[in-house]
């Protein structure tokens, strides 16, 4: 069962922040795999405890954390950070077939802070779906097919936004990191594969 954050105040988010960005420089953050405990935790709430300098660092860092993975989502708590930021990005480079199965479409690059999820139609989805800290399987979970995200944008601004489709799937999956669920608690029964050859799906 995932715990809540103790003692892990903005002055100590700073310094490991800060951390993480003087080691990894213009590289990529080491993503923590399932046994990390800080993947069952859930993450504090982001409430401007960064520097402007540092949170557009940790964005950036993020990101291309994500892009080489490769990855359509990425949270903070999977680089080590045990705060409620996520980025999504999905240039949805697949066939025009997989597209329409699965309604994945681009989706432009969004930061959210402090997200929840509620379903905004009856529609579930049942699709394989995979994880950057749960590398070399895949396992089928069923999804609300159209949420809305209520987050926080980077401006402090609380905010709505409607997701259908792969991407309601994917501010899914990014919430439960930040609340420390995992895929794998919400698959199908007997679902979960190995990955032998290329994965089917992009992972989170």
């Amino acid at each position: 069962m995932a715990t809540p954050v103790e003692g892990d105040d903005a002055g100590g988010l700073r310094r490991r922040v800060r951390e993480l960005l003087d080691r990894v420089g213009d590289g990529v953050a080491p993503i923590v795999q399932v046994d990390d405990p800080g993947l069952r935790t859930v993450a504090q709430r982001y409430e401007g405890q960064l520097d402007e300098k540092d949170l557009s660092a940790l964005i950036e860092l993020m990101r291309r954390t994500m892009h080489a993975a490769p990855g359509v989502g990425l949270a903070a708590p999977q680089i080590g950070l045990p705060v409620q930021l996520a980025v999504i990005e999905d240039s949805a480079a697949v066939s025009e077939e997989i597209a329409a199965t699965r309604e994945r479409y681009p989706q432009e690059f969004l930061v959210v802070a402090n997200p929840t999820y509620t379903p905004s139609s009856l529609r579930t989805a049942d699709f394989p779906e995979g994880c950057l800290s749960v590398t070399g399987y895949h396992a089928v979970v069923r999804r609300h097919a159209d949420v809305t995200l209520r987050f926080t944008d980077l401006g402090g601004t609380s905010r709505l936004a409607e997701f259908s489709g792969w991407a309601a799937r994917i501010v899914q999956h990014e919430t439960d990191h930040l609340n420390g669920v995992l895929y794998v608690d919400k698959a199908e029964p007997g679902t979960l594969t190995e990955i032998v050859d290329t994965p089917p799906v992009s992972s989170q």
